[in-house]
């Protein structure tokens, strides 16, 4: 019997962190569809009203409005042949972020992507670009 208790309990953590990771993966849905687009205004409208973005350890504050200009410049020169996240992560606080490998026609970059409850939705506080 105790056995069985301590399957089903084991069971059931491993389904808890199943659909934790969904959850988290559903949340970096709209994230991945526009950087694969190279669509700086789709990924602005998931942005925070102040963004921090680096690239290869440069980094600078932005509005929201400005980080989509910065996202629209770095798309038009380093258009992503490919981008998938790999890995997901959280914290109790409500931040979430992904890790991820964007790959352009000029080479390929660890991408970081921070987001933060803002009221009742996530939004984008930090972009992290670091060639590989």
């Amino acid at each position: 019997m105790k056995r069985l208790t301590y399957f089903a309990s084991v069971l059931l953590l491993g389904l808890l962190l199943a659909v934790g990771a969904m959850a988290q993966a559903d949340a970096f849905g709209p994230v991945r569809s526009a950087i694969r687009n190279s669509n700086a205004r789709e990924l602005a409208q998931l942005f925070a009203p102040s963004v921090e973005l680096s690239f290869d350890g440069d980094k600078q504050s932005y509005s929201a409005t400005q980080a989509e200009f910065v996202m629209k410049d770095f798309f038009s020169k380093h258009a992503p042949a490919s981008f998938e996240f790999i890995h997901y992560g959280g914290s109790n606080e409500g931040t979430t972020y992904a890790v991820g490998r964007y790959t352009g026609k000029e080479g390929a970059y660890r991408m970081f992507v921070k987001m933060k409850t803002t009221g009742s939705t996530l939004k984008i506080a930090t972009i992290e670009f670091t060639k590989e």
